[in-house]
């Protein structure tokens, strides 16, 4: 089932992709003999001619090019295999005098052809940013919790602080603040946090080293769920002294535990100091006590957390936060791209098509508990994240991409001449080989991380 669902996903912004670049072609009197949804053979093909609508059940290449009555009219086709979609257009990858060919049309003409399919993936990620931010609520830099012993307690940062920079870095979202520190990791420099209280800008100095004791298990982030242990670390604290996942959390140090809320509560003070704590643990019906000593761990951290949805928001706000959205989904992936290129990411941290597929099971499966409109909104959200994905990286000026054809139309905007289109042609086929290539060697990479 998340297959189909990723497949869904992904077949829907790769054809609202395709539209962009269907609808600008026919704006600018470029014909397009076929738009299709899905790959493979043809099972639907819709075309409207002079004698009125015709369909055609399986249609062959050879009928589909031979009718008579389809020859200069846009055929509409449903393909076998529920991935992606096209938008074929004349001359667009060959030589063609004809009125109608793509190369046969002005610079900007092509430019904004060949633009608009980016730019419609970015509009999707607007319209579900918009649906997201309705349903659940705008994601203000209002910091919701203060770690005791942290970092940041330390400063003065309080709860209900509005987090307006960081380090220079404007903050309009919670999120970016976490993007930020992911993309320029804390060291034993300070981070100077600009924030907002009562009206007033108070700036702070943050030391973000922090050592702390670590018991090594996780369990829900939604406080309303059960205490029950969703994962222990190998060879953690608790697996040392015999928890086990899937343990119910029932008191820490005597104070009883009702939820995953309550068991954050009395953990953030628990284990400050590094001595035994006593937790009673249910497990098959029974309960147990066990006495766990954490490990000590240092790291660098902020200390806070400020990501919080406000429902209620005007539609003002939901506008405006949704073109926020979209920023922040390009703006990281640009600058994800520039750690690939300088070497402070891998290609470890690149996924395709089946890590997409892992991703998105993973981000349902975790939301099938809190309902369906949950699942939805996850949906939606993998959609905004990735069609804001497709739009950047189709953008890039690299052969094969639309990036590339831009880069193609700009140079012969600046010369007045064209390139001579068989060697762009080639360029473009040699890009198409090597992202091929790359392809299959992120889909080879997914499935060892997937295994392993």
């Amino acid at each position: 089932m998340n297959i189909i669902v990723a497949l869904l996903i992904f077949t829907v912004i790769v054809v609202i992709h395709e539209l962009g670049h269907f609808f600008l072609a026919k704006k600018n009197g470029v014909g397009v003999p076929e738009f299709s949804v899905g790959m493979g053979p043809r099972i639907i093909t819709y075309a409207r001619t002079k004698k009125g609508g015709v369909v055609k059940l399986f249609c062959s290449q050879k009928d589909f090019e031979s009718r008579e009555d389809w020859q200069d009219v846009t055929k509409y086709s449903w393909k076998l295999f529920p991935i992606g979609g096209s938008c074929a257009m004349i001359g667009e990858d060959e030589e063609n005098d004809a009125e109608n060919s793509f190369n046969s049309k002005g610079v900007w003409a092509r430019f904004s052809v060949v633009f608009a399919g980016p730019f419609f993936n970015f509009i999707l990620a607007f319209v579900f940013s918009i649906i997201i931010l309705s349903y659940s609520g705008i994601d203000y830099p209002i910091i919701r919790q203060v770690y005791n012993n942290q970092p940041a307690s330390q400063s003065g940062i309080e709860t209900g602080d509005v987090v307006k920079k960081v380090n220079g870095k404007k903050i309009t979202i919670g999120r970016e603040i976490s993007t930020y520190t992911q993309l320029h990791p804390l060291n034993g420099d300070e981070v100077e946090v600009e924030i907002e209280r009562d009206g007033e800008i108070k700036t702070f100095k943050i030391d973000p080293y922090y050592k702390t004791y670590l018991f090594g298990f996780s369990y829900p982030s939604n406080e309303k769920e059960s205490s029950q242990i969703s994962q222990v670390t190998e060879g953690g604290a608790f697996e040392k002294a015999g928890i086990k996942a899937g343990d119910i959390i029932k008191s820490v140090n005597g104070e009883e535990v009702l939820n995953a809320g309550g068991l954050s509560t009395v953990m953030n003070t628990a284990n400050q100091d590094g001595k035994e704590v006593n937790f009673v643990i249910e497990r098959d019906g029974m309960e147990q006590q066990f006495s766990v000593t954490p490990i000590e761990y240092e790291s660098y951290t902020l200390g806070f957390n400020a990501a919080f949805d406000e429902k209620g928001g005007s539609p003002l706000d939901v506008l405006k936060y949704s073109f926020v959205e979209v920023k922040y989904w390009i703006v990281t992936t640009v600058a994800s791209l520039g750690q690939l290129i300088t070497g402070k990411l891998s290609m470890n941290d690149v996924s395709g098509p089946v890590g997409i597929v892992n991703v998105v099971g993973t981000a349902i499966d975790q939301s099938k508990s809190l309902g369906i409109m949950a699942v939805i909104m996850q949906m939606l959200y993998m959609s905004v994240l990735l069609s804001a994905n497709l739009g950047v990286m189709n953008l890039l000026p690299l052969p094969a991409l639309d990036g590339g054809r831009l880069v193609f139309i700009l140079i012969e905007a600046i010369r007045g001449k064209p390139v001579d289109r068989e060697k762009e042609g080639f360029v473009h086929f040699a890009g198409l080989v090597v992202l091929m290539l790359f392809m299959v060697f992120v889909m080879y990479n997914d499935i060892i991380k997937i295994i392993k």
